[in-house]
Parts: C-alpha cells; structure tokens; sequence
C-alpha cells in the first residue's frame, strides 16, 4: 500500500473511528468566501444518510472534498478509518470504492444498456480493450445482477440515450454498482423525474443500500421523507441540524433558513 495512502508515519491512523466516512473540522475557501466553515461529519458503514441545506450551504463542496476533487484548507477526511481523503486525487478515491452520480446523467447514449454496464465493470484496459474483450461467466451474471436491480434488463440493448431521464439515472446508478462501489454519493437523483420514476428510485436506493453506504444529496422533501433516513443539514458551510426527517423538519432554524413556514 502507498505510504501517500496512510494518515501518519508507520501507516497508524492519526484518529480512531469506524465509521466508513468521517469529516472533522473540515474548511474551504474560495477568494475569501468560506464554502466549509469547520465541518464535522460522519456516515456509519451500511448506512443511508439524506443531506439537505439551501443553496451555497456546502453539498457540493463536501462531496467534492469527498471524492478528492477539492483540497480542504484544514481538516480531517479519512475512509474505513485508514485512508486520508485529503492526501489522494480523484482516481485514487474511486479505485476505494466511493462513487459519485452528479445530478445531471453521464451514460454513454450512443450505446447499448449492457455495453455502458460492461465498460464500467473494474478492468485495467481501456476502452476499445474492454469493448471488445471476452467477457467472464461471473462478469457476465454480474451484469445480468444489476440490469435487475435498477430494472433495465428489459432494455439491455436500447441505446442508453433511447431511455427516459430517469432510465439514465438508474443506469449510470448501475454503473456505480458494478464497479464495486462502497460508498455512493447521490446528487439531487430524482432532479427532473416524473411521480412514478421518483418512486421507484426510492425504493431502488432503499434496495441497494441493503448491501451499499449511500448518501443522498437532494432538495425534494417529498423524496427525503419517502426515504426516511437520517437527514444532516446543511448552512453556511456547517451542520446545522441533524436528526430524523421529522426532527429536522421541526426544527425551527432549519425552517427559518430553509423549509420556510
């Protein structure tokens, strides 16, 4: 393992935690506008944690620290305990096993369902390597696995740009899946999805994260409440409040620079 991997010299973790993700103290600035200001927080293995906060609160910033792709100023960001986010670029994170769905979808449209799934299965080959390989007997049931669980194998040789915008969603979720991903990190998922794809994306994620930690980033309170998971607010770069839906809900600061009234 690189020693760049490590959290301290001799390969010892500078702090003693178990949860999968954990956030201390965590600031960023840009051109003097703090977007963090001494964030602290932390998702327990198999979890599924919501996150919700205005506009400018931090969402994006925080998963962008999470996936390598922001440097914090100062504080701690650290993965199953050992693995110092701060110290790793964006490759390195994702080889971990943290993924990240950003609101818009990032499919391939030009290709097949079961294709983008297949080049998104863990390999060291590029892309016309992986397109026209021989595929295993256990890559191929793994394909066949989640083409079930985000309900697409009925559309297996569509083009990917032939599916609705919650299709996609659900398939580049799937390409999250089969790279063997611990932890996802959902932005606003349900963004532009009709009653019925919103359900089922609730109840998709609600499958996975039977097997998977995931956090969900997202404004629809409808759909937070549907996933009735622990809700972390977001404002002004910190935590503002933490709880159940209904806790957060109730919360008078929340619904002051939030919900409204």
């Amino acid at each position: 393992m690189p020693d760049s991997v490590r959290l301290a010299k001799g390969g010892e973790p500078a702090v003693q935690t178990e949860a999968l993700l954990y956030l201390d103290g965590i600031s960023v600035s840009f051109d003097g506008f703090k977007a963090l200001n001494n964030l602290s927080f932390s998702v327990d293995k198999g979890e599924l944690r919501t996150i919700i906060g205005p506009n400018g609160a931090g969402k994006t910033t925080m998963m962008d620290v999470m996936t390598g792709k922001t440097r914090p100023d100062v504080g701690t960001a650290l993965f199953e305990g050992k693995y110092d986010l701060t110290r790793l670029d964006e490759a390195a994170i994702a080889n971990l096993g943290i993924g990240r769905k950003f609101q818009r979808p990032t499919v391939f449209e030009k290709l097949p369902v079961w294709t983008n799934l297949h080049l998104a299965l863990k390999a060291p080959r590029g892309v016309v390597d992986t397109l026209f390989a021989v595929l295993k007997g256990g890559q191929r049931d793994r394909i066949e696995e989640v083409l079930s669980i985000i309900g697409l194998a009925g559309r297996r040789d569509d083009l990917a740009g032939d599916l609705s915008h919650g299709q996609k969603q659900w398939l580049e979720i799937g390409m999250l899946l089969i790279q063997d991903t611990q932890l996802l990190l959902l932005d606003e998922p349900v963004a532009g999805m009709t009653d019925t794809e919103t359900e089922k994306t609730a109840a998709l994620i609600l499958d996975i994260v039977k097997t998977h930690t995931v956090i969900v980033v997202e404004h629809d309170m409808a759909f937070v409440r549907d996933l009735g998971a622990k809700t972390t607010v977001l404002h002004e770069g910190s935590v503002l409040a933490e709880g159940s839906v209904a806790a957060v809900q109730s919360n008078e600061r929340v619904i002051e620079v939030y919900l409204g009234r």
